[in-house]
């Protein structure tokens, strides 16, 4: 039987690859208590794609694949304890066995920016009790990693298909003021993210997925592949010019 655990999870309008970083400005009651919790602990938690077709106590729901972060750096940024900033590195993916929904529900009208809504959600916490979590847990099952090789040729395969797609969408964005780009262009874009090696790894397929993508949505099934051929069948789907 595999092994579970429990964990915080932050959902975001974002996709998280394992090993690469996500600095983070924190501000919400919830999420604070939840990255306090992480610095008393393992410094661990789970990020997900947010969910835009579920609601978990009227909060954001998670997609059920996410990758786990570690926290390496956590700064008061104005040292009155209103605002973090963390800095953090993707680690394993994992799949949501089980969510545990947060003790309050989210208030009607709520508005996480403002210093009212923050107010709000701090007073029902403490009606409750501070000891109990704001923020969504989950059971969750770690996802082995790919530990399959990415062949030279499938990555220039998937790097002309990328070039293919900027090409294109520059030329169609506006049709009224259409650009062209010149591949060596691209090929310095590359360049500047260090996706130009003759032994790539996933990572660059993330790196170059992500270069790619339009809208977070779009990377949630490269993070739920489970083999290598999946990977870069997913990758093909996400650059090719439909």
């Amino acid at each position: 039987m595999t092994e579970t655990k429990i964990i915080p999870i932050f959902p975001l309008d974002l996709v998280l690859f394992p090993r690469q970083e996500l600095p983070l400005r924190v501000f919400e009651p919830r999420y604070k208590q939840l990255v306090d919790d992480c610095m008393l602990g393992d410094g661990q938690f789970g990020v997900c794609l947010i969910d835009e077709h579920n609601s978990v106590n009227g909060w954001n729901s998670p997609h059920m694949v996410g990758t786990i972060a570690k926290i390496s750096k956590c700064q008061d940024v104005e040292l009155d304890g209103l605002q973090l900033h963390i800095e953090t590195m993707g680690r394993n993916s994992f799949k949501i066995k089980k969510i545990i929904p947060p003790v309050i529900s989210q208030p009607t009208n709520y508005d996480p920016f403002s210093v009212e809504g923050h107010h709000e959600v701090s007073k029902i916490h403490e009606e409750i009790g501070t000891q109990e979590k704001m923020y969504i847990q989950a059971e969750v099952e770690l996802i082995p990693e790919i530990d399959e090789n990415v062949s030279l040729i499938q990555w220039k395969g998937l790097i002309e298909l990328w070039k293919k797609k900027i090409i294109h969408q520059a030329l169609t964005s506006d049709p009224s003021n259409p650009h062209t780009v010149d591949s060596h262009a691209l090929d310095h874009v590359l360049e500047q993210y260090y996706l130009t090696s003759d032994t790539p790894t996933i990572d660059y397929i993330y790196s170059l997925a992500a270069l790619g993508a339009k809208v977070p949505n779009e990377l949630q099934p490269l993070l739920e592949a489970d083999t290598i051929d999946t990977l870069i069948e997913k990758t093909k789907e996400l650059l090719t010019v439909k």
